[in-house]
């Protein structure tokens, strides 16, 4: 064996761990999008946003819904700071692979959920059904780019896949 295939085997395994690391977290984002998007619809039909609430901006009507919010609504808000830390994760994770596709899909991932969220904090601070909507079509955009994720990552050669 040529010396410099003996030192791309450890670059190569790797490469490997990174693809099967973005692929897990992938995973884990697109099933955390689907717990969100099921909260996000209780929130909706059930719960009714406090009045004083409303009117008070971004960072006011998160902390109100984590603090002062029924719990449906601080359960969703802190789902969704989660998932900001969860996705910004997965872009440094994606740049380490070295996977292009991963880096950008996780990159828009990342952008639809920061959308979402200010969406929801604009749902929160004026009740408009609009702001409601993008929520929805943002997180399904992000959802969206994980599962293609998940899907790219498993077809890298040595990225975790076991067909």
């Amino acid at each position: 064996m040529l010396e410099s295939d003996l030192a791309s085997q450890p670059a190569a395994r790797s490469r490997a761990r990174q693809a099967s690391i973005v692929r897990r977290t992938s995973l884990g984002m697109t099933v955390g999008l689907l717990i969100q998007y099921g909260l996000g619809m209780v929130v909706n039909l059930y719960v009714t946003v406090p009045q004083q609430d409303q009117g008070r901006g971004f960072l006011a009507a998160i902390g109100r819904a984590l603090g002062n919010g029924p719990v449906a609504l601080g359960a969703h808000a802190a789902l969704g700071l989660l998932l900001i830390l969860g996705a910004i994760s997965l872009v440094i994770r994606a740049a380490a692979a070295r996977q292009r596709a991963a880096v950008w899909l996780s990159v828009a991932g990342l952008l639809g959920i920061v959308g979402a969220a200010a969406s929801g904090a604009g749902f929160v601070n004026s009740g408009a059904d609009g702001a409601s909507l993008a929520m929805a079509l943002l997180t399904g955009v992000a959802l969206l780019c994980y599962v293609i994720n998940t899907y790219l990552a498993g077809r890298v050669p040595g990225g975790g896949s076991r067909s």
